[in-house]
This record gives structure tokens, C-alpha cells and sequence, in this order.
């Protein structure tokens, strides 16, 4: 088998064209809790594409996830965390991990005594299942997986994706032999898929990193955008920038299928005047959220180290979300989250599509 290339040229051409996706405005993963069956599905009936998000979950959850779309009829990708680790500093994570006891004690976590974990969330067995039983799509975030590796998954069948946050990750990318490129701006909620966690991506408009990678790349390959896309109006602009398709991700945190908790859904209505921040105060990689209070006594003191400092924050947050507490949860949010709404996601998905 061969990965699904071909097709016209400009939106919907390259990589979708055999697919049968109509909606070039796609359902990004969001790992954690947000992405649901549910909600990949909905995108299928918006005439789109949703990724589940494998970050974060056991091989077998991923599994029945999987059969659960299949079972729906849905069309989907699958998005892994490609292993680059940044281990932390033991004494820097120690002291962290001390400035937070107060943040546990409310909910009777030593998050003081944690100790440091590092691993690699189940990478190999992930790849065992995805060449094992192939998905149309499959997307890697945070690193970029060997060369080997992309070509198995191409010649099982699934066309292969990668986040990129430059110009350098978007030419590297392409050497290894990417059927497409997730160009992702600052603006984009949660996680930056950058190669480098230790320098923040530039503050570059979606539009603009659309141009310059498409400018830097000696060959062409279709280009996905990502990053702060609230707005008809913005998926409009990368599309004419550019892209073939664009993800939306912080717009679908509110509607029926998300499985974002309450807590954070509550907050993106009403924190509406709350500015967001890059920070690495949740995860120890950088991360576009709403500031609350865990961000602004937490963000300057943050030490650099993934998943490390993810795994000690992992249970304050999950204790503050199951109590309300919106001071203490990791309220990921792209710049544009003040555009988010409730209702069906099929019908945000077709509303972000009506300038395309």
C-alpha cells in the first residue's frame, strides 16, 4: 500500500484529495481528556478529519479508541508524542517540586516527596499498534521520528504528518520524508510542537510561518495550519497563505463532545478578559494557557524538563478539575479562545469553514 498523495492543487488538494475530506478546517488531537471519539466523529460528519490523541494514554485505551471511530464510520488520524526528552535538572526539579506543597496540601498530595519520572509514553508499543493495524493518518508532535519509522508507517499505508513551529523543523521534516507538514504558530493552546522546548517559538502570525516555511522548503509539501485559528476570518487567511487544511483546536474545547472538564470549559467563557501565557509551570515544556494563579506564582520558578515536571503536577491538576478548582488546572488556550462556543462541533467546524 501507499500513502494517499495526489490531487489538485489548493484547498483539499495534495494529502486529503484521497481521502474524501470536504471541510478543510480538521479536528486537532488535544491530549489529556479534550478529544473523544465523540468528537472525532462529528468531525467526519462536518465532512472533516479529527485525530485522536494518543498522548498520554495506555497502547490498549488508544486501541479502543480506535475501534470506537472505526465502529462510528469515521474518518481519522491518529497524533503521537515522538520521543525528545528533556531531562530535568534533579536539584532544580526537587526545588520545584518543594515551592508546590502548598498547591497539594488542600488535596492531600506530597507533591514535596514526588520523585522524578521519565519516560517515553509508550512510544514503541504505540508503533507496534499503528503499523500493526494502520489509520489513515498518522501525526507526530514534539520530536521527529527517524526515517525508518515514518517509511513503515508510509508503507503500511498511512499517510504520515509532522508539527513543525519553523522553517529548520519544517526542512528537516521534509528530508525525513513527511507526506505533510502541521505548521504550528505561538498562538496555538497546549502544547508547542517545537524540537527545542528550551526556546520558545517566535511570536509569529499563522499566516507568516505559512509563507516562510513554504519559502524554505527546497520541495514542496503540503502544509497544514495551526495556531490561534478562532474565526472564519482566520481560516481564511491560511488557506490564502498557503495551507491545504487547517487544525482547530481551543474552538472545540466547549462543544458537546469535547471531554474537557467542566472546570475548564467554564473558565473560557468566563476568564474572556484573561490574557494566555507560555509557560512550562504545568509540564516543564512550553505550553499556551489562560494565566491563573498556579501560572503567575509558578511560571518564573518552572524548571525546564518534560515529562518530568508533567508527571508531578499530574496529580494537583486532576484533583483540582474533579474539585472545581480552576486556580490549580492547566487551562490550555490558544490566543483566540474568547471565540469559543458550546453547541455540536459539527456545526463550529462548518461555521470556521464558511470563507474557505
Amino acid at each position: 500500500m501507499t500513502s494517499p498523495l495526489g490531487g489538485p492543487a489548493g484547498p483539499l488538494g495534495g494529502p486529503l484529495a484521497g481521502l474524501g475530506v470536504r471541510n478543510p478546517v480538521l479536528a486537532a488531537p488535544m491530549a489529556g481528556g479534550p478529544t473523544t471519539p465523540a468528537l472525532v466523529l462529528a468531525a467526519g460528519r462536518a465532512g472533516a478529519l479529527g485525530f485522536l490523541a494518543a498522548g498520554y494514554r495506555t497502547p490498549e485505551d488508544l486501541a479502543g479508541q480506535i475501534a470506537a471511530v472505526r465502529a462510528g464510520g469515521g474518518l481519522f488520524g491518529v497524533n503521537v508524542f515522538a520521543p525528545n526528552p528533556v531531562p530535568v535538572d534533579s536539584a532544580a526539579f526537587r526545588e520545584y517540586a518543594a515551592s508546590l506543597r502548598a498547591d497539594g496540601e488542600p488535596y492531600g498530595l506530597d507533591l514535596a516527596g514526588a520523585g522524578i519520572v521519565e519516560n517515553d509514553d509508550h512510544w514503541a508499543d504505540k508503533l507496534d499498534l499503528l503499523l500493526s493495524d494502520p489509520v489513515p493518518v498518522v501525526s507526530f508532535t514534539f520530536g521527529l521520528p527517524p526515517r525508518d519509522t515514518i517509511a513503515a508507517l508510509r508503507r503500511a499505508g498511512s499517510l504520515v504528518v509532522q508539527t513543525v513551529t519553523s522553517a529548520d523543523e519544517a526542512r528537516a521534516a521534509a528530508d525525513a520524508g513527511v507526506d505533510a507538514l502541521v505548521v504550528q504558530a505561538s498562538a496555538a493552546g497546549a502544547h508547542s510542537g517545537t524540537f527545542t522546548p528550551a526556546v520558545l517559538p517566535a511570536a509569529v502570525p499563522l499566516p507568516d510561518l505559512l509563507r516562510s516555511v513554504w519559502q524554505a522548503l527546497p520541495l514542496p509539501v503540503p502544509m497544514f495550519g495551526a495556531g490561534g485559528l478562532a474565526t472564519a476570518d482566520d481560516v481564511a487567511a491560511a488557506l490564502g497563505a498557503g495551507a491545504v487544511a487547517v487544525l482547530a483546536g481551543t474552538a472545540l474545547l466547549r462543544t458537546d463532545e469535547s471531554g474537557a472538564s467542566a472546570v475548564h470549559k467554564a473558565a473560557l467563557a468566563e476568564r474572556a478578559g484573561a490574557p494566555t501565557v507560555v509557560t512550562r509551570a504545568f509540564s516543564g515544556r512550553p505550553a499556551r494557557a489562560i494565566r491563573n494563579r498556579f501560572v503567575a506564582e509558578h511560571h518564573d520558578d518552572a524548571p525546564l524538563g518534560y515529562p518530568a515536571v508533567h508527571h508531578l503536577t499530574t496529580p494537583l491538576r486532576r484533583a483540582a478539575a474533579a474539585a472545581g478548582d480552576a486556580e490549580r488546572v492547566n487551562l490550555w488556550a490558544g490566543t483566540g479562545f474568547r471565540h469559543a462556543r458550546t453547541g455540536p462541533a459539527e456545526a463550529v467546524l462548518t461555521e470556521l469553514a464558511a470563507k474557505a
